[in-house]
């Protein structure tokens, strides 16, 4: 079997949210969006994942409409379902909605069947002081890093 293939990662989700947990969800999309998807022509950055009618939708992702395709005019910024299972979706409602959590895209990839998935993360907010607490420890970590290789050679 093929691995899976990342197309898309949102680097600034980990920054901006301390996520707690992870959850995958497929995507409805047409054609010319995954032909666009497996060129890499789509962008996280502003993504995040609402309930609307009792279904899962991603706002805010950008796909860049393939060159090629016959449908000319779809919006690339167009709300697209996410398929998750009903028992999953009723607790990704109940914990967003009692807790104040947030549902972020983390990455955007092809399964080892060909699939479109996306990796949701079930995350809250972080303070700036968070955000500066994580930029010193990682800061830490790599001249930790650094010294220990110098010893070790």
């Amino acid at each position: 079997m093929a691995p899976v293939r990342v197309v898309a990662t949102n680097r600034r989700a980990r920054h901006d949210y301390s996520i707690e947990d992870t959850i995958e969800a497929g995507l409805v999309l047409t054609g010319s969006e995954v032909k666009a998807l497996r060129a890499h022509q789509v962008s996280l950055q502003e993504a995040f994942a609402t309930f609307q009618g009792g279904e899962l939708w991603l706002m805010g992702m950008h796909i860049t409409p393939y060159k090629n395709s016959s449908q000319q005019g779809t919006d690339p910024r167009r709300p697209r379902k996410l398929l998750v299972r009903r028992r999953e979706l009723r607790r990704l409602m109940g914990r967003v909605a009692a807790k104040g959590y947030t549902l972020v895209p983390l990455r955007l990839y092809f399964n080892e069947r060909g699939y479109a998935k996306v990796e949701l993360g079930l995350g809250r907010g972080k303070r700036q002081y968070d955000k500066r607490e994580a930029i010193a420890e990682r800061e830490y970590q790599r001249r930790v890093q650094r010294l220990s290789g110098r010893l070790v050679e």
